[in-house]
């Protein structure tokens, strides 16, 4: 199984929240689900607006570490080369 690298948005050009995982679409049903307290809880950041698959942990915790030293505007920018309108990925992930 793959691991991800994703970010979350509470809507558009909205608070960005970065993480890793290797079940993304469950990962994202705990932040929709707000089940687990923390940052994206408490600003309602729930919107899977970008993602990309990795084959090991080493290189998802990488890029990660790499995009979290990012500006907001580089962010930005990764999130509107593919997902201009900033549309919820979640539904394509649950089919």
């Amino acid at each position: 199984m793959p691991f991800h690298v994703y970010l979350l948005a509470s809507g558009q050009h909205g608070t960005p929240f970065l993480g890793v995982t290797r079940d993304l679409a469950r990962r994202v049903y705990e932040h929709k689900s707000k089940v687990t307290p923390g940052f994206s809880r408490k600003c309602g950041v729930s919107r899977l607006v970008w993602y990309e698959e990795h084959q090991t942990a080493r290189e998802a915790i990488d890029r990660e570490k790499d995009i979290k030293k990012w500006r907001r505007d580089w962010k930005v920018r990764l999130i509107e080369e593919n997902n201009p309108l900033w549309a919820d990925l979640y539904p394509l992930l649950a089919q």
